[in-house]
């Protein structure tokens, strides 16, 4: 079977098999309204929450980076991590968080924390404790007064699509089922400090802009010009590359009024300033990422969800997993932005109340920049470089199933998760294959907190 034939098939199934077999399902059991594990502070509640993750991941090829799969790398059938298979099990992705939330006159003031233990490991961390380091996720508080709200800290950007709105908040962003800690190729994401302002002008709409923490990426993919000073650009290792200005996203969400279902569609465009400058000449150079998002997450019946979500323009890359550039610099230092697109699909059915269901199909494209340097090729997607995508799909397909669900005591559920990943260079040397796969298993038994 092609892969293009195979890829159709999925499609099909997710979009329209689901909404078939699973119309008379019940709808998944609301959460109890609030939790036994509630702490009262004089005036202010703090709701701890998260969960304890035991996970296995097996994969068809060694791509080596523990629960978070980088898409980028996917190693050829033609080398040794390409023909070793990989066998993992972590509880790094065990997470821990509260919510603290209290009344200051007719507003509501909010905070937010929470942190897995996906940090940077020490190197022998696998050989007898596994002490992982715990990484914040998630820091931010909120001020809501009427139809207006502030946010600040870290959150996740508002690129991301929601489930609900433009909220924040975890259970109203669309981040998938996905067990994989970087989610689902396809999907625009990222957790990173922001002031985020919201309007609600209406019950069914809500209008917002974010400025956030702007990050002039290349990765180790671009070639750049020999002269060219690389602490410029952040190269995969460069977190104090400089940026002129905040990275602007504004967006607006409409979530009509539909009886029994839920429908959440919204529009938004992203604006990113890049900076380099030449020691040659003396002088400085200026390039704008431009980026447009559509997004909708509907609901034909109670229990099935319709999600398509696409990011596409130019000098946006980071935002696609960094699976793209963002620019490439010229041999006279000047930025030249790369064109790419980001772009899923999929379905979430709950066909019992303790069963969901779930499939995704994604994609990341991005467009060959190459230009001469005395001679010699620079930018992204030089002759020979296998580390220069022009496609990197995936397809998941999943099920979580809860074996106990008490809004007393939390839940115990076993997650289970099946992905196919394929990257297409630009380039690949003669004999090699075109492209590079990889099979993904993943399962969980998972215990949830009230």
């Amino acid at each position: 079977m092609t892969d293009r034939l195979r890829i159709a098939l999925v499609l099909f199934s997710l979009v329209f098999l689901p909404a078939a077999a699973f119309a008379q399902a019940a709808p998944p059991a609301q959460p109890p309204a609030t939790s036994p594990l509630t702490i009262k502070i004089g005036d202010a509640e703090i709701l701890p929450g998260g969960f304890f993750d035991a996970l296995a991941i097996v994969r068809s090829t060694n791509v080596g980076s523990g629960p978070a799969t980088t898409f980028a790398t996917i190693p050829f059938d033609n080398t040794p991590q390409g023909n070793l298979h990989e066998v993992r099990l972590s509880a790094q992705t065990s997470r821990l968080n509260a919510l603290g939330t209290t009344k200051v006159g007719d507003a509501t003031v909010k905070g937010f924390f929470e942190i897995d233990f996906l940090g940077n490991d020490a190197g022998n961390a696998f050989v007898y404790a596994n002490s992982h380091t715990p990484r914040m996720r998630l820091a931010w508080a909120q001020y809501a007064r009427d139809t207006f709200e502030i946010t600040a800290g870290q959150a996740w950007t508002m690129v991301v699509p929601n489930r609900n709105g433009l909220s924040p908040a975890t259970p109203d962003v669309f981040v998938t089922q996905n067990l994989d800690a970087n989610i689902q190729v396809g999907l625009a994401w990222a957790r990173q400090a922001q002031f985020r302002f919201v309007a609600h002008p209406t019950e069914t709409i809500a209008a917002g802009v974010s400025l956030e923490n702007p990050q002039p990426f290349v990765g180790t993919a671009v070639v750049l010009p020999a002269s060219f000073p690389a602490v410029e650009v952040d190269t995969g290792s460069t977190p104090g590359a400089p940026s002129p200005y905040p990275d602007v996203v504004g967006k607006v969400a409409f979530d009509p009024k539909t009886g029994k279902t839920h429908q959440h569609v919204e529009a938004g465009v992203l604006v990113r300033g890049f900076k380099s400058y030449s020691t040659a000449t003396n002088s400085t150079f200026s390039a704008t990422g431009t980026a447009v998002m559509l997004s909708g997450v509907l609901q034909p019946v109670p229990p099935v969800r319709v999600v398509a979500t696409s990011l596409i323009g130019n000098g946006g890359g980071r935002y696609m997993i960094g699976l793209a550039p963002d620019f490439i610099v010229n041999p006279d230092s000047s930025l030249t932005t790369v064109g790419s697109h980001s772009v899923m699909a999929g379905v979430e059915a709950q066909v019992k109340p303790p069963t969901m269901v779930f499939g995704y199909y994604g994609t990341v494209r991005i467009d060959q920049e190459v230009v001469d340097d005395a001679g010699k090729p620079i930018g992204y997607g030089v002759p020979g470089s296998t580390a220069a995508n022009r496609a990197i799909d995936e397809t998941t397909l999943g099920v979580n199933h809860s074996f106990v669900r008490d809004a007393r005591y939390g839940a115990v559920q076993l997650i289970v998760q099946y992905s196919y990943v394929k990257r297409t260079p630009w380039s690949v040397p003669e004999g090699t294959a075109s492209s590079a796969h990889t099979n993904m298993f993943y399962m969980s038994v998972r215990y949830v907190l009230p």
